[in-house]
C-alpha cells in the first residue's frame, strides 16, 4: 500500500462537521467513562478482598483501570477549561514536523507496550501557532488513536496545495474488518459514536481553540482524521513582518500553561510531595508521584513523562543510570532537582547536560518558573 493511498476516502467538511461543545453531553460522557472503568476496577478489588490474592496481570489491569478513570477526569477538566474561554492562544513560528517527531519519540514506549505500530510519512512543515497547545494537541491525538486503534496507526504530515495548509492525517482501524455486521450502517448514523470518548472531546476542543480545520471520516471499521493548519508559514511569508512576530498581544497569559504535560515526581517525603503538588497545581500539569528510584524505573517502563522532578538525596548511581537511559531515548528530557539547601533557582551542569535546581524552601515560589524553563528548553531541544 502506497502512502498516497492513506487518504483514499477524501472527505469534505460537510461529511464530518465539528460540533459545538454540549456541556450536558460532556458531563454524561465523563460520568459514563469513569463509572464504566471504575466498576471494572471495583470488581477486581472485591475479588482481592474475598480471596486475599491477586495475580500480576490482574494487578496491572487494576492499575490501568484506575489510571484510565483518572485520565478521563483530567481530560474533562481540560475540556471544561476550553469551554470556559480561559485559554489564551499565542502565536509563534513552530517546526510542526519537529514537534510531531518529539511527541512520537516520547510515546514510543507506550506504543510498544501496547503492541501497536505507527507508520509515518512527514514532510517538513512550519506553522504559526501556540507552542504549548500544539504540543498538547499532538499528545491528545496519540491518546485518542491509541485508545481505539486495533491495528497499525498511519500518520501523514504534508502541505495541501490549495489553499496552502499544513495537513496532519491520522488513520487507523477501530474494529477488525472481519467483525462487520448488518447493523454497521446504523452505527454510522448513531451520534453516540464509540470513537467520541473524552480523549476525542479534548482533541477536538484543542483543535478548535487553535483555529484548525477538522475533518473526520468514519466507516464501520476504519476512521481517518485530518487536521489542517491555516496559518502555515509558506502561505504568509510574503506579508509577514517583524512587527507581527513581536506583537505583544500574541503573548497573552495562559491560565494553565502546561496543560497536557506530564511530570513524574520522585520524592520519598510526604511533605515534599505536598509542596510540589501545591506549586505545580496552577500550571495544569498531570503529576504522578513515586517514592523511590526503583518505583520510577518501573513507572517508566510503560512510557516516559515530559519532566522528572526529584529529591537531590535520591540522586545516586541508580538515579543517574535512569537519567542516562531517559536521555538516550529523549535527549531533551527535562529534569528539575529539589535541593535540600542552596539558591532558590539555579542551573547546574552535569557532564554535557544542564538541569534546573530549586531549593526546598523555595518550591512554592520557584518551582513553576524552573519547570517552565526546563520544558521550554526541552521543546526547543536546547539542552547542550
Amino acid at each position: 500500500m502506497q502512502i498516497s493511498e492513506l487518504l483514499r476516502d477524501q472527505v469534505t467538511p460537510a461529511q464530518r462537521p465539528s460540533q459545538p461543545l454540549d456541556p450536558h453531553a460532556l458531563l454524561s460522557q465523563l460520568g459514563c467513562e469513569v463509572a464504566r472503568t471504575l466498576s471494572s476496577a471495583l470488581e477486581r478489588v472485591t475479588t482481592l478482598a474475598a480471596t486475599g490474592r491477586i495475580d500480576r496481570s490482574s494487578l496491572q489491569a487494576l492499575r490501568d483501570e484506575v489510571d484510565r478513570a483518572r485520565r478521563a477526569g483530567i481530560m474533562g477538566q481540560q475540556v471544561s477549561r476550553f469551554a470556559s474561554g480561559r485559554v489564551q492562544v499565542a502565536s509563534e513560528r513552530l517546526d510542526l514536523t519537529g514537534l510531531l517527531l518529539e511527541a512520537l519519540r516520547q510515546r514510543r514506549r507506550e506504543i510498544e507496550a501496547r503492541g501497536s505500530e505507527v507508520r509515518q510519512f512527514f514532510a517538513q512543515t512550519e506553522v504559526m501557532s501556540d507552542a504549548t497547545l500544539t504540543f498538547s494537541l499532538l499528545h491528545s491525538l496519540f491518546d485518542w488513536a491509541l485508545e481505539h486503534a486495533v491495528s497499525r496507526i498511519d500518520l501523514k504530515l504534508d502541505i495541501k496545495p490549495w489553499p496552502t495548509h499544513a495537513r496532519l492525517t491520522c488513520a487507523f482501524s477501530h474494529r477488525p474488518p472481519d467483525s462487520r455486521t448488518a447493523g454497521d450502517s446504523a452505527w454510522l448514523d448513531n451520534e453516540a459514536s464509540p470513537l467520541e470518548t473524552m480523549s476525542w472531546c479534548l482533541l477536538q476542543q484543542t483543535a478548535v481553540a487553535l483555529g484548525l480545520v477538522i475533518y473526520r471520516h468514519d466507516t464501520a471499521s476504519r476512521t481517518t482524521l485530518t487536521l489542517e493548519f491555516p496559518e502555515t508559514v509558506v502561505s504568509r511569508i510574503a506579508g509577514l513582518s517583524t512587527r507581527e512576530l513581536d506583537d505583544p498581544s500574541q503573548n497573552a497569559h495562559n491560565s494553565q500553561p502546561l496543560a497536557g504535560r506530564h511530570a513524574l515526581v520522585v520524592a520519598s517525603r510526604r511533605e515534599v510531595r505536598g509542596l510540589v503538588r501545591d506549586a505545580l497545581r496552577p500550571m495544569g500539569l498531570m503529576i504522578d508521584f513515586v517514592n523511590s528510584v526503583e518505583e520510577a524505573v518501573e513507572f517508566c517502563r510503560d512510557g516516559l513523562p515530559h519532566a522528572v522532578v526529584y529529591e537531590a538525596a535520591l540522586a545516586g548511581d541508580r538515579f543517574e543510570k535512569l537519567r542516562a537511559d531517559m536521555l538516550a531515548e529523549v535527549p531533551a528530557m527535562a529534569f528539575v532537582q529539589i535541593a535540600e539547601h542552596g539558591k532558590a533557582f539555579e542551573v547546574l551542569n552535569l557532564g554535557s547536560h544542564q538541569f534546573a535546581s530549586v531549593g526546598r524552601d523555595a518550591l512554592l515560589e520557584s518551582l513553576p518558573a524552573a519547570m517552565m524553563f526546563e520544558l521550554a528548553r526541552s521543546d526547543s531541544g536546547a539542552h547542550p
